[in-house]
């Protein structure tokens, strides 16, 4: 099975899932030299958006893709209205499904700290270089810490050059 992130984020997009693009892609949608295999989106917790991509998450057969017991466990609507993480295989690659970015940090919150995105024909929402910087330095795990300097260096080269 391979990873289509376009057929990942346009099918979100096109079943009107309330999202925005975080983590390692949107580095990558934003123009960071690095590689990633997932998508990571941040939701909108209400409940018709939740109940719109549950549906589409079982759609595409979605399962705990870190379940040692290998139990396909699908993700549950309650799950979504929470505040955790769903690392998550789908038929069409893997998606991570964060509730909240940091504590707090929902998708409402994040709004303000994003940039219109056009991709493959696909309107998208993506967090901006400043706050994903903010949130891989408040992660602080190793594989975090090791991205920083290709996002600074990229935001870096930005300003310098006078855009976004």
């Amino acid at each position: 099975m391979t990873s289509n992130p376009d057929t990942i984020l346009s099918g979100l997009s096109d079943a009107g899932v309330d999202f925005i693009v975080v983590g390692g892609f949107a580095a990558v949608m934003l123009g960071v030299p690095m590689l990633t295999h997932d998508v990571d989106i941040v939701h909108r917790r209400t409940e018709p958006n939740v109940d719109v991509l549950l549906a589409w998450l079982l759609r595409h057969a979605a399962y705990n893709r870190f379940d040692l017991a290998n139990r396909k466990l699908a993700p549950s609507r309650d799950a979504l209205l929470g505040v955790g993480r769903l690392n998550l295989q789908l038929d069409i690659g893997p998606l991570d499904v964060r509730c909240t970015l940091d504590e707090g940090q929902g998708y409402d919150e994040l709004l303000e700290h994003t940039v219109p995105f056009d991709r493959e024909g696909t309107s998208l929402r993506v967090l901006d270089l400043p706050r994903l910087i903010q949130a891989k330095s408040n992660a602080n795990r190793p594989k975090d810490r090791a991205v920083l300097p290709l996002l600074i260096a990229t935001l870096d080269e930005r300003n310098r050059q006078g855009g976004r």
